[in-house]
């Protein structure tokens, strides 16, 4: 049996806004507890998140409990749609979707942010950890995952929760990526 390594792409607790600085509301801090709880057990040896204040406050419980640093990357940072309000940035969301070279004034572009998202993986795969937890937010996240699998889209993007966790399991036999997070009533 050959080398598996596990990747734990994780969506943020639920925020008090989008800027970088937007903290976890009071739910989302009993969310980020409950995730603690729901990642303790997963083998866990580093923890690597957005530097958004609120995908670090996402991951801190885990980390806490795990005795472990949270490494920030840059490039986990949430892709930016525009550098404008958008009257319909839901819209403007799903054509990214349709056409993953559109970027809007200010904005990036789904393909520029897959890049960047790639660049940060490749970076956290370079070291010899086997169960890593990566922090990030719902538009980079779905990118993330659609370079395993292509069939990832807007449609994964509309159905994701606060917080939302997704394994991904690399071995010498090909990658798959389930998502794992308890979507049961009792998760607030």
């Amino acid at each position: 049996m050959g080398f598996i390594r596990k990747l734990y792409l994780i969506r943020h607790c639920q925020a008090t806004g989008q800027e970088p600085d937007s903290l976890l509301t009071k739910q989302g801090m009993v969310q980020a507890d409950m995730l603690a709880k729901f990642l303790l057990d997963k083998g866990i040896t580093r923890i690597v998140s957005s530097p958004f204040a609120r995908a670090v406050e996402s991951i801190r419980p885990l980390a806490t409990k795990l005795s472990l640093d949270i490494e920030l990357n840059d490039d986990l940072a949430e892709r930016k749609l525009a550098g404008v309000v958008l009257e319909d940035w839901y819209s403007e969301l799903r054509r990214s979707f349709d056409d993953f070279d559109v970027r809007l004034p200010g904005g990036e572009s789904n393909s520029e942010a897959m890049m960047r998202g790639k660049a940060a993986l490749d970076h956290i795969l370079g070291y010899p950890d086997s169960n890593i937890a990566v922090v990030t937010h719902g538009n980079l996240l779905v990118l993330l995952l659609r370079l395993f699998d292509e069939v990832y889209g807007f449609e994964n993007w509309a159905a994701l929760s606060n917080p939302d966790v997704f394994e991904v399991t690399i071995e010498d036999k090909g990658t798959s990526v389930e998502r794992i997070w308890p979507m049961s009533e009792d998760c607030p």
